[in-house]
């Protein structure tokens, strides 16, 4: 995949809304922790399943990302397929990143 299938625009546009998209991830994530932990069932259950919930979504690029310009079109394509947003929410880039990533996201 050609790491320079986007403009300068692209690359500020995402530096822009990465924090945003990132906060609003989390607390969609803290939602379901709550959950998790509100059901019926023994403590320590509930405790170590969101252990490994947390750990397993400390790893997705919606709650930390390497950002670098190189990686933009790889950090966009699993932000979506993690549903940390939605193609929706690319409407502002250029035709060239949206096609890239259309072709890359899960179907």
């Amino acid at each position: 995949m050609n790491g320079q299938r986007f403009t300068k625009k692209d690359w500020t546009l995402f530096r822009n809304k990465i924090s945003g998209w990132q906060e609003a991830y989390m607390d969609g994530l803290n939602k379901e922790y709550i959950e998790l932990l509100s059901e019926d069932g023994n403590p320590s259950d509930k405790f170590w399943r969101l252990e490994k919930r947390i750990k397993e979504d400390r790893k997705k690029t919606g709650v930390q990302i390497r950002m670098s310009r190189s990686n933009l079109i790889y950090n966009i394509i699993s932000l979506v397929n993690e549903g940390a947003i939605r193609f929706d929410d690319l409407e502002e880039f250029s035709d060239e990143l949206k096609e890239t990533v259309s072709a890359f996201v899960k179907k």
